[in-house]
């Protein structure tokens, strides 16, 4: 049953799969675990599929199509009212996502505002917690009945109007209150001193609040948060000398992180950074990842945690990312294969020969300008079966190539093999029925229709 599934799941896969195989496909119950996910996760799915999906009997089905990230927002928002209120939340959460360069277009407002009233507690707060919402939905709580939703609405702060910002300043929610005060103190001194006497907020404020002198001082005296502290852009000059040489390292640090510093007076700190820091916690970069001199002056920095924030941005100019790509540092080649659009061959190369098997090798792998042409001729017989992969995906390959790397001893090879279209029919058909090959073989759009209707019958699928 393990290999009839492999090889069913392969199929679903498959971009070739003919209609009248996927409807029955997506009609199948799978002894109760449904259509295999990547049936019901395909972009571009026909009406007809669609209509399948949402008349679905096992709720699971269902499930994973609110939460595909290639169906239109429009055709998962059919979903909002589905009768299983599981349904319904993984609707209002969206699809879960670890692919940075992967955009998920949000549900229209007007079916997050319906969500929003869900009569189920666990849609409502999928909802709240989803990162998919439109600015403008988010801002529309801001006046909601709800604590939990305009305590989501301060999200949406720089955009809100002058009333609703002093309404949420004046929530009768002290939890609304405070994640609104946290966004305010930036630019009044007043509400950053409440919040520092409150503990659950002290640490925040001291990161991001306009200071007052006597508060600063204070908390440098105090020892309270430096670290935050050390990064705050409204610290005095004064006190930012004394802590770029305070005894602990993590503050030294973040002052040498600090938006105002020349290079030299940066570089003079004696700080250490750790060798798979990414330079996440530099807050004024990663506020300005479109912001041309932002860009600028972390990408020429010779501080390793700015370049490695600007590595972050995929809107490098083409000079900075030349730049970064020169830079001998494995962790901004890493983050340049994930996040820009044009990142380097030789920078996506280098990031896959270093760390393949990884997650950063995978995104460099699937990065549209990972290298093709050459890569059989270089790699065929390389003695890494890693290596001897990316033969499978030089244009120039051979079948007869493609067949000998199907049997290749390493098996991530075999599969690569297996699901090339160029493989000879027949060794296609034998792999079919390798149980480490099934699935990349189901998934080979030079797979025959009548094998695939095969494969169905196989794992029980009811024609």
């Amino acid at each position: 049953m393990a290999f009839h599934a492999s090889a069913l799941d392969g199929v679903a896969r498959n971009p070739a799969l003919p209609t009248p195989l996927l409807l029955r496909l997506l009609a199948f119950d799978g002894g109760g675990d449904g259509p295999p996910r990547h049936a019901l996760q395909r972009a571009g799915l026909p009406e007809a599929a669609i209509a399948v999906i949402l008349a679905h009997p096992n709720p699971g089905a269902r499930i994973d199509f609110a939460m595909s990230a290639g169906a239109e927002p429009a055709q998962r928002a059919r979903l909002a009212d589905d009768p299983s209120p599981k349904v319904r939340a993984a609707l209002a959460y969206g699809p879960e996502l670890n692919k940075p360069r992967t955009k998920v277009a949000p549900l229209p407002d007007a079916v997050c505002a319906r969500l929003l009233e869900d009569p189920a507690p666990s849609v409502r707060t999928a909802l709240l917690d989803s990162p998919h919402l439109t600015p403008s939905f988010v801002a529309s709580m801001a006046t909601h009945q709800s604590p939990a939703a305009r305590r989501a609405a301060v999200r949406a702060w720089e955009i809100l109007p002058p009333g609703e910002r002093s309404a949420l300043l004046g929530d009768p929610d002290p939890e609304v209150r405070r994640a609104a005060a946290l966004w305010e103190c930036r630019r009044d001194a007043r509400v950053t001193a409440e919040l520092l006497r409150d503990p659950k907020s002290a640490a925040e404020a001291l990161r991001r609040g306009l200071l007052v002198r006597a508060d600063a001082e204070r908390c440098v005296a105090e020892r309270t948060h430096l670290t935050a502290l050390a990064g705050n852009p409204s610290l005095p000059a004064d006190l930012v000398e004394r802590l770029a040489v305070d005894p602990d390292e993590a503050v030294r640090l973040a002052v040498s992180l600090r938006h105002e510093l020349d290079e030299t007076r940066r570089m003079a700190i004696d700080f250490t950074v750790g060798d798979f820091d990414r330079g996440d916690g530099v807050q004024w970069v990663h506020d300005g990842p479109a912001d041309p001199e932002v860009l600028r002056r972390a990408a020429t920095s010779a501080h390793p945690l700015l370049r490695r924030a600007a590595a972050q941005s995929p809107h490098l100019p083409p000079d900075l990312l030349r730049l970064l790509a020169r830079v001998e540092d494995p962790v901004v080649e890493n983050l340049l294969g994930i996040h820009h659009p044009d990142a380097p061959e030789e920078v996506l190369l280098r990031v896959y020969a270093r760390l393949g098997g990884t997650f950063s090798a995978w995104m460099a792998e699937t990065h549209p300008r990972f290298p093709s042409e050459g890569l059989a001729a270089r790699y065929a017989d390389h003695p890494d079966g890693n290596y001897r992969r990316l033969a499978v995906r030089d244009p120039a390959a051979t079948p007869a190539l493609i067949e000998r790397l199907s049997h290749d001893p390493a098996v991530w090879t075999r599969q690569a093999a297996a699901g090339d279209p160029r493989l000879p029919l027949h060794r296609l058909r034998e792999a079919l029925h390798v149980p480490e090959l099934a699935s990349s073989a189901g998934a080979n759009p030079a797979l025959p229709e009548d094998d695939m209707a095969a494969v169905l019958d196989r794992a029980g699928v009811p024609a």
